[in-house]
């Protein structure tokens, strides 16, 4: 009996979804559709065909999972520990710094190859 109930609730499901991609088809096919029109009633149009979709696919059970996880990483961003802009300058100089010592060490070693090459060439 189980098996059944989760059967039917995946094929409503794959239906809500295949609903929501034809709603965003068909507001994508409407916005060229009446391209006389001002641009800024087909981008607000479209908006709202976007919203609809989502709120179709976010009724389905693949589409609250992803709202779950969206939600969780917002937290856990949350909880990321920021540097300060100071920790952030000195990090960034440091790099700097440190790409053109490499930069140069590089081009010393280039130079010292090529001299060795020329020399032994002619």
């Amino acid at each position: 009996m189980n098996a059944k109930a989760e059967n039917a609730s995946s094929s409503i499901d794959t239906v809500k979804l295949l609903l929501a991609l034809l709603i965003v088809a068909a507001g994508i096919a409407g916005f060229y559709y009446f391209e006389t029109h001002s641009t800024l009633l087909r981008v607000v149009g479209l908006l709202a065909v976007f919203g609809l979709a989502a709120a179709v696919a976010l009724s389905s059970n693949p589409g609250r999972r992803s709202w779950q996880f969206v939600v969780a990483a917002r937290a856990e961003l949350r909880k990321v520990v920021w540097p300060s802009r100071q920790e952030t300058i000195q990090t960034t100089l440091i790099v700097f710094i440190m790409v053109v010592i490499v930069a140069l060490i590089l081009w010393g070693f280039d130079s010292l190859l090529a001299y060795i090459l020329r020399t032994l060439l002619g």
